[in-house]
C-alpha cells in the first residue's frame, strides 16, 4: 500500500478534528491539498471566485455549526485575498483554520516569484500562524492550528509549501485526540461573593448583554426578574436576549434604540455581561461597573471597572442566582421599560406613514417585510453600513433565527460571501442576505457560486447607489459628499444573466409579492429593490464627543428611523407592569 504523503495526512486531520469543507480558489502550490480533497469523501473543495468570499464564508458556517471550519488560498497573491474574511473571522471569535499554500520551500527568503511570508502577514489576524518547513513537523502543528482555533475562538493560519505538501508523510504515530469544543469557566468564590455584595447594595441595576449571553438567554430572565432589572444589549447581543424578554429596553450604541442608553447611565450598578461594547462613549462613567466575560482580555478594557469577574456568562449567573437577595422595588424597571414604549411610539412611523406612495421605496418599509415573511428559523447575514441599521431595528430574533454580520470589524461586503457558508451548513434552511448596493458590487463575482452550487440563497440588495454610510460620516465632519454615488446597473437583470431567478422593484405595492415569489424559488434569487437614498438613522443619545468620526447624522439631519414591531413588544411588556 502506498504511503500518504503530506497533503493527504493534513486532509485526514481536518476530517478528524470535524471540518467538513475547505473553502477556496486552486492555485499550483494548492494543487496537491486540492487532490487529496478531491479523493477524501467525507471533505468537499468549494470553489469560489474570490480568497475573501472563501474566508468569509468559513467565518459563518463556523458561527452556524460552532464547530471549526476551514479556507485555504495559494501562495502569494491568492493567500493574501484571505486576510480581511479571516479579521473578520478572528474578531467574531469564531474558529476557523486558514490554509496559507507557500512557494517552494527551497527559494523562501529569495524574491522568488509571488513571495510572501504568510505565517508572518496573519499574525495581526489569528491566534497562531506558522510555517511548516518539514514534513515532521505537520501533524503536531496542524493540531496546535486547531487547538488554537476551538480553544480560544479565532483564526489559526498553516503555510504550507507546495513541495512540502507533495512529500512522503512521516510514518503514522498514535493518534491525538482533538479538543472539538471550549469548557465553561467558572469564577472563583472570591468574585462571586464581591458580585453578590455590590448587587445587594445596589437600589438601581442594569444588565446590558452581548454575544456572550449566547446559550444563557434563561439565566439571564431569571437573573433580570430576581433583581428587577432592565435588559439592554449590545448589536451582537440582540440575536440571543431580545426575543421573549419582558426587561428589553433596546439597543445602545450608534444604531441604538430605545431606552437602553438611559438604562445604563441613571442606575447605581451596571452590569455588562458578555459584551466588548466598543463605543466607550455610550458607557456611563458615573456609576459603578461590573464586567463579566470569558475572555480576560477583554475585561476593563472599554470603560473604569469597579469588578473584574472572570468567567461565562451562563455559569457565573447559575452561581449568583441563588446567593443574591430577590429585590421588589419595580420602580427603576418600571420607569425605564415606560420609557422605551415612548421612545419607539416617536419613531415607529417612519415606515409606515404612507408607504404605499413613498418611491422611492423605503429601506425601514423593505426591511419590515422581509422580516414578516421570512422563516422562523431564517438565517439573516447583513452588510456594514445602513443595512446594519434596518436589521437592528427591523429583524426580530426569537431564539431559532440567527443574525450574521461584520459586526465587530465592520468590513464591506461581507452579507454575500456569510450567506455562502451559511447556507452550505443546511441547503433546507432559509438564508437571506441583506446586501447594500455598494457591499454587493463589492464581491459580487460570488454571486456565481450560489448559481454553480445551486445554493437556494435570497440576495435582497437595498439598491440606494450610494455608500450611505459614508456619505453620513461625511455629513457629520460638515464636507460635501463626494466619490459616495453608485451607477448601477439593474442587479435583477443581472441574475438572470447568471442563471438565477431575479426581480426588480421600484414601487411599495411590488414589494411584498416580489419577495415571496424570491422566497418561493427553489435556488438562488435576488430582489433588486430601489430604496430612498435619504432614509438616515439617529441614535438614541448624541454628544459632540460621539460625532467626531462617525456618521451620527442627527447633529446635521434628523429623520425618523423606525423599529418595526419591537413597539409591540415594548407595549406587551408595559401591560405587564403592576399597576398601585
Amino acid at each position: 500500500m502506498a504511503k500518504q504523503n503530506v497533503a493527504e495526512q493534513f486532509v485526514d486531520i481536518l476530517v478528524s478534528a470535524g471540518v467538513r469543507r475547505l473553502y477556496g480558489v486552486v492555485g499550483d502550490s494548492l494543487n496537491p491539498v486540492v487532490d487529496a480533497i478531491r479523493r477524501t469523501p467525507a471533505l468537499d473543495w468549494i470553489q469560489v471566485r474570490h480568497e475573501e468570499v472563501a474566508a468569509f464564508a468559513a467565518g459563518a458556517e463556523a458561527q452556524i455549526t460552532g464547530g471549526l471550519a476551514a479556507c485555504a488560498g495559494s501562495c502569494g497573491p491568492g493567500n493574501l485575498h484571505l486576510i480581511n474574511g479571516l479579521y473578520d473571522a478572528h474578531r467574531s471569535m469564531a474558529p476557523v483554520l486558514a490554509l496559507a499554500s507557500h512557494i517552494p520551500s527551497a527559494e523562501i527568503g529569495l524574491g522568488y516569484f509571488q513571495e510572501t511570508h504568510p505565517d508572518q502577514l496573519f499574525r495581526e489576524c489569528s491566534h497562531y500562524s506558522e510555517l511548516i518547513s518539514n514534513p515532521k513537523q505537520m501533524p503536531r502543528l496542524l493540531r496546535t492550528a486547531i487547538q488554537h482555533a476551538i480553544g480560544r475562538g479565532g483564526v489559526s493560519v498553516v503555510s504550507l509549501p507546495g513541495d512540502i505538501a507533495s512529500q512522503e508523510a512521516p510514518e503514522k504515530g498514535a493518534d491525538t485526540s482533538l479538543v472539538t469544543s471550549r469548557p465553561t469557566v467558572r469564577p472563583g468564590d472570591a468574585e462571586i461573593e464581591a458580585l453578590v455584595r455590590m448587587i445587594d447594595a445596589a437600589d438601581r441595576v442594569t444588565l446590558f448583554c452581548g454575544s456572550g449571553t449566547a446559550g444563557a438567554h434563561a439565566e439571564v430572565m431569571q437573573f433580570a426578574e430576581r433583581i428587577k432589572s432592565p435588559v439592554g444589549h449590545a448589536l451582537r447581543g440582540k440575536e440571543w436576549i431580545q426575543y421573549d424578554n419582558p426587561y428589553d429596553v433596546g439597543m445602545s450604541g450608534l444604531l441604538g434604540y430605545g431606552a437602553a442608553y438611559e438604562a445604563t447611565h441613571e442606575c447605581d450598578l451596571l452590569i455588562l455581561l458578555g459584551t466588548d461594547f466598543p463605543y466607550n462613549a455610550f458607557l456611563p462613567d458615573d456609576v459603578k461597573i461590573v464586567q463579566v466575560d470569558v475572555r480576560p482580555e477583554h475585561l476593563g478594557r472599554r470603560s473604569r471597572l469597579d469588578l473584574a469577574v472572570w468567567g461565562d456568562v451562563r455559569e457565573t449567573l447559575r452561581c449568583v442566582i441563588p446567593r443574591v437577595r430577590a429585590k421588589t422595588d419595580r420602580r427603576f424597571l418600571d420607569k425605564m421599560l415606560k420609557k422605551h414604549a415612548d421612545a419607539l411610539e416617536g419613531v415607529v412611523k417612519a415606515y409606515t406613514r404612507k408607504v404605499e406612495k413613498h418611491v422611492p421605496i423605503h429601506p425601514e418599509y423593505v426591511a419590515s417585510v422581509i422580516d414578516d415573511l421570512a422563516d422562523g428559523d431564517a438565517v439573516f447575514t447583513v452588510d456594514t453600513g445602513m443595512c446594519n441599521v434596518w436589521a437592528a431595528r427591523y429583524l426580530s430574533p426569537n431564539g431559532r433565527r440567527r443574525i450574521i454580520g461584520s459586526f465587530s470589524h465592520g468590513s464591506m461586503a461581507n452579507a454575500l460571501p456569510q450567506a455562502i457558508g451559511a447556507q452550505f451548513t443546511d441547503r433546507n434552511r432559509q438564508v437571506v442576505s441583506l446586501s447594500g448596493d455598494g457591499g454587493f458590487s463589492m464581491l459580487m463575482g460570488d454571486f456565481l457560486t450560489l448559481v454553480q452550487y445551486d445554493l437556494p440563497v435570497k440576495v435582497i440588495v437595498f439598491n440606494n447607489s450610494s455608500l450611505g454610510m459614508v456619505e453620513l460620516e461625511m455629513l457629520v465632519s460638515g464636507l460635501p459628499s463626494y466619490g459616495t454615488t453608485n451607477k448601477n446597473p439593474d442587479f435583477a437583470a443581472i441574475a438572470r444573466a447568471a442563471g438565477a431567478y431575479g426581480v426588480r422593484v421600484e414601487k411599495p405595492k411590488q414589494l411584498t409579492n416580489a419577495l415571496k415569489d424570491a422566497f418561493k424559488h427553489k435556488g438562488p434569487a435576488l430582489v433588486d429593490v430601489v430604496t430612498d437614498p435619504n432614509a438616515l438613522s439617529i441614535p438614541p443619545k448624541i454628544s459632540a464627543d460621539m460625532v467626531t468620526g462617525f456618521a451620527l447624522s442627527a447633529s446635521k439631519i434628523v429623520l425618523d428611523g423606525g423599529v418595526g414591531r419591537m413597539l409591540q413588544m415594548a407595549r406587551s411588556n408595559l401591560r405587564n407592569v403592576p399597576r398601585p
